[in-house]
């Protein structure tokens, strides 16, 4: 097993902040890693923009979620493309071509019935649609073309109060066992909604904020076998667990020390110790399927991916920022499929990347 060595003990030493206290924890392991070289088969007129989501559904097709087919002025235009690709990276088709929610791509996710999920930032809006790639169901509402008042949303100080059934620059979403969607709603409502089954709306809880229950920019989501609730609290720097009623369990925070000679992926190199841009700062929160589920998550900077015991406890680290293979330029979300198969959605370096991890025990 190797080590990350930067000038320190021959062990990495990671502390872990749950349920407040804190944790030392040594040996920390590298996971060894190798990345399949031009996975994704394009067809030549076709390219990526920056690969906001991506997911993996049954029958291990590949769905991506790219600021791809962008058309509209520089400013405000429409950048969010829905594609499909076989196991073995071919494309196969183009999900909601010209869709009215199409705005700004953010995540994708497939349910326990290959129903395809995604959610627009841009229109403010969460779309279900069935394995054939029809609309099922829509959440939210996109702001009206002919409303003089339609434009970029603000964010005034005191925030305006959430409305129930819509969202401000929505998130991601995942499910419960019993068919509930939870949705992070994101950027500026910093919460979290649940909704049935059938889309009703049940409740929301969060509220802008850096204490427990609270959140700056929930970025991510998740939702493990036994109904608890992950959200990549981003802005804050950890990871919220709860409940189903949204009562808060516990939070995890990762530190592991920074390489002095780290790179960033794109400019100047942070030094601050909270917010998005911090080393641990979860950009993403994947759970593996069971019987013995494990967390990935990742920051931007030093742009590397965690796995972690659903506790929080960790159990290595790879990667690094880069434009390389095994290098990654921020990655915005993750689907593990399986606890050694991980794919990898970058903005910055316009792809996916499918990675084989080595076992950790």
């Amino acid at each position: 097993m190797k080590y990350l060595r930067f000038g320190l003990p021959a062990l990495l030493v990671a502390t872990i902040f749950i349920s407040g206290a804190f944790a030392q924890q040594s040996s920390v392991p590298v996971i060894q890693y190798r990345s399949i070289p031009d996975f994704l088969k394009l067809p030549p007129d076709l390219y990526l923009g920056e690969v906001a989501g991506v997911a993996v559904n049954s029958k291990g097709h590949l769905f991506v979620f790219s600021r791809g087919n962008t058309t509209g002025p520089a400013y405000a235009a429409a950048a969010a493309q829905l594609l499909e690709f076989a196991t073995d990276g071919k494309f196969l088709r183009e999900i909601g071509h010209n869709l009215y929610a199409w705005s700004f791509a953010h995540s994708v996710k497939i349910d326990k019935d290959d129903n395809i999920w995604v959610a627009d930032k841009g229109s403010d809006m969460v779309i279900k649609f069935n394995p054939d790639g029809r609309v099922a169901m829509v959440f939210g509402r996109k702001q009206e073309a002919s409303d003089e008042g339609t434009g970029p949303l603000k964010h005034p100080k005191p925030p305006l109060l959430p409305v129930d059934g819509m969202f401000r620059q929505v998130t991601d979403m995942a499910w419960d066992a019993a068919g509930n969607t939870y949705i992070s709603d994101g950027y500026i409502n910093s919460r979290v909604a649940k909704v049935d089954k059938d889309g009703n709306w049940l409740k929301s809880w969060g509220e802008p904020g850096d204490q427990p229950g609270q959140f700056n920019t929930p970025h991510s989501i998740a939702v493990d076998a036994q109904g608890k609730i992950y959200v990549a609290d981003r802005g804050n720097r950890r990871i919220q667990v709860f409940d189903s009623d949204g009562k808060f369990l516990r939070q995890i925070t990762i530190d592991v020390p920074v390489d002095p000679d780290a790179r960033q992926a794109i400019g100047n190199k942070p030094t601050q110790t909270t917010g998005t841009m911090a080393p641990g700062a979860p950009w993403t929160v994947c759970i593996t399927p069971g019987p013995n589920q494990v967390l990935y998550t990742s920051d931007a900077f030093p742009g590397r991916i965690y796995k972690l015991t659903l506790e929080g406890k960790l159990l290595g680290v790879l990667g690094q920022s880069g434009k390389q293979l095994k290098q990654f330029g921020w990655i915005h979300e993750i689907a593990c499929p399986s606890e050694n198969e991980l794919y990898v959605a970058e903005l910055l370096n316009w792809r996916v990347q499918k990675l084989i991890l080595e076992p950790t025990h």
